[in-house]
């Protein structure tokens, strides 16, 4: 029998193993309170659910009556009707009717992933409707983002009378104006955040505009071009436009695309985005796709891809094109059908992403050794801002994420370029919204430029004008800093031990994912397990073994933990007790599968036995 609600105390619980503070300098938290455990044994009971995967749903808020369809999310259920969103039904009728007038339609898209496989989306659409649309993505450091006159002209002198942005153009006031001017139609579907005028277009199809009540500001673009061409697909279907010769698209055939885009983009895998994101993973274990295979196999996925995947292997090779090659290198190879032409598409991706990671490490180092000189021994500053000549553009938000993780606090890396211009990128952490900072200083008069949402913002300014930016920046900033990076507490789901972490575990708390941002990946820990074996392999990282009171060895690594607090305590407790807490993996090697627990902190045991829960 389950307590009532008010029966049960709702006070935060105990430090979980007692764990005060980590290696890292957290305090674990019990995921659950009283609450939560009481909802995870009633889930446990009525669908019959292993203890750990109940806990894990309880974790993520998933009522009792709910997690038959957390555990198979389906599109169909959670689709919306796509005219809720605001000029939606204006949007699918423009479109519609550039495809049955034959118009040249422009495909204006972002430089990342998220652009790119909105880009690749639309342009499939249209060209399964008969046209041949034009694609431009611009170039990141001659174009920078978004929108601009000079590509508007080009476009418009190649015929265009259509033009539709994705995953940009919301701010893009003057190019779009452009559009107008040259006597093209304008489009926008976009999802970033909105400035305080909207541009004139025929529709602006943003979830995050102020007047729209749709509820789905949390999709990545590229769902935001599948939900629109569902209203494209249904205005043409009563227009009798689809016939046996040219049959109604397979939008779900094309998930491949809007699982790969929304988790390289963060965005976070709740509602539809996870139905995304789910049923795209099945789709790209088809194989059945000539250009998603094509990155699986040069970035040397072993088995089926995970949501992981997405966002540390298949996403970095495609924003290498927009980063340090061409641009439009990803939504060609995502449009791609022969098989040869694929191949050398995604290898040339592939050789661009190891010369970024080159490019990257070695300002990564510079901005790092700026940082803690500006931090001082006191650790004392709210942001970090760095800046150097140098530094390529493209690396710079790969930079600002890497200072972000190591020093806990929002940072800014930026470019410096020998006119006196700087571009650069900054990270935020939650709690803290960098987007809103970011477009006040602009409102200031501060950046030439800037914009972005709560996590990443994109800056413009003047080199003379750091020193002032930081200072604002700290100002604006420091409060909620102060109040995010108090609560720095580690959550976690349970605790096991080595035996049980087996293929077949893993597996079962796989059943709630995929995990990415707003379902974050379980979080269990060894309560004091022998480190037997730790040593240095690949980048800084350490590659661990772990052995339970019953002899039990689990293998674990810890990413880019040499140097950092973290490895720092694996090395010296070697051959000691400590509770290890990581996610799980599933490693494939010459088929056969191994679990690998990936450590992402530890704590030294006070005395006394540990209580597994």
């Amino acid at each position: 029998m389950t307590l009532p609600a008010s029966a049960l105390p709702v006070e935060a619980p105990p430090a979980f193993l007692g764990v005060a503070r980590s290696a890292t300098g957290k305090l674990w938290r019990d995921r659950l309170d009283a609450r939560g455990a009481a909802r995870a044994l009633a889930i446990a009971q009525r669908y019959q659910l292993p203890e750990m995967l109940a806990r894990v749903l309880a974790g993520r808020g998933v009522e009792l009556d709910a997690v038959e369809d957390f555990l198979d999310p389906t599109i169909r259920k959670l689709m919306p009707d796509p005219h809720t969103v605001t000029q939606m039904e204006a949007a699918a009728k423009r479109i519609a009717d550039a495809a049955i007038r034959r118009e040249k339609v422009a495909i204006f898209g972002d430089y990342d992933v998220d652009g790119a496989t909105s880009a690749a989306l639309l342009a499939w659409h249209l060209r399964h409707c008969g046209l041949d649309p034009l694609i431009h993505i611009p170039d990141r450091i001659f174009e920078g983002y978004g929108p601009n006159t000079e590509a508007i002209r080009m476009l418009a002198g190649k015929g265009a009378t259509l033009l539709v942005t994705v995953d940009c153009g919301t701010t893009s006031l003057e190019p779009l104006a452009e559009a107008r001017r040259q006597g093209m139609s304008v489009v926008v579907i976009d999802h970033h955040q909105c400035g305080d005028e909207l541009p004139d277009v025929d529709a602006l199809v943003n979830p995050n505009r102020p007047d729209d009540l749709s509820g789905l500001g949390h999709l990545a673009a590229v769902g935001l071009v599948l939900v629109t061409l569902v209203a494209v697909n249904r205005e043409l279907r009563s227009r009798g436009f689809w016939t046996a010769e040219m049959p109604e698209p397979d939008l779900l055939g094309m998930l491949h695309h809007v699982a790969l885009g929304t988790v390289a983009d963060v965005a976070p895998l709740t509602g539809l985005n996870r139905a995304f994101v789910a049923k795209g993973l099945i789709a790209m274990r088809r194989r059945d796709h000539v250009g998603h295979t094509a990155l699986m196999d040069v970035s040397r996925l072993n088995g089926p891809p995970e949501a992981w995947h997405l966002g540390f292997m298949l996403g970095p090779r495609i924003n290498a094109g927009g980063r340090i090659g061409r641009a439009d290198l990803g939504v060609r190879l995502l449009l791609e059908g022969d098989i040869s032409e694929a191949a050398r598409i995604a290898a040339e991706l592939d050789r661009l992403n190891t010369e970024r990671r080159v490019i990257e490490q070695r300002a990564e180092a510079q901005a790092e050794a700026e940082a803690l000189a500006s931090l001082g021994l006191e650790d004392k500053g709210a942001v970090i801002v760095t800046a150097s000549e140098g530094w390529h553009p493209g690396v710079v938000g790969l930079v600002a994420s890497r200072l972000k993780e190591k020093f806990s606090r929002p940072a800014f890396a930026i470019a410096l370029e020998p006119g006196g211009i700087g571009t650069g990128s900054g990270r935020s952490i939650s709690g803290v919204d960098l987007g809103k900072a970011v477009r006040q200083a602009v409102h200031d008069g501060l950046l030439l430029k800037g914009g972005g949402h709560a996590m990443a913002a994109g800056v413009t300014l003047r080199k003379e004008k750091l020193a002032e930016f930081r200072a604002y920046m700290e100002t604006a900033l420091a409060a909620d800093v102060a109040n995010s990076r108090h609560d720095n507490e580690l959550f976690i789901d349970g605790a096991v031990s080595a035996r049980s972490v087996t293929p077949e575990f893993a597996a079962t708390l796989n059943r709630a994912g995929p995990f990415g941002a707003g379902n974050p990946e379980p979080v269990v820990a060894l309560p004091s397990h022998q480190l037997v074996y730790a040593d240095e392999v690949g980048q800084a990282h350490l590659r661990l073994r772990f052995k339970a009171g019953d002899g039990a060895i689990v293998n674990g690594i810890a990413f880019r933990s040499v140097g950092q607090k973290l490895g720092h305590a694996l090395i010296g407790h070697r051959g000691q007790p400590l509770h290890v807490a990581g996610s799980l993996a599933v490693d494939r090697w010459q088929g056969t599968e191994r679990v690998q627990f990936r450590v992402i902190d530890v704590a030294v045991p006070d005395q006394g036995p540990a209580i597994i829960r």
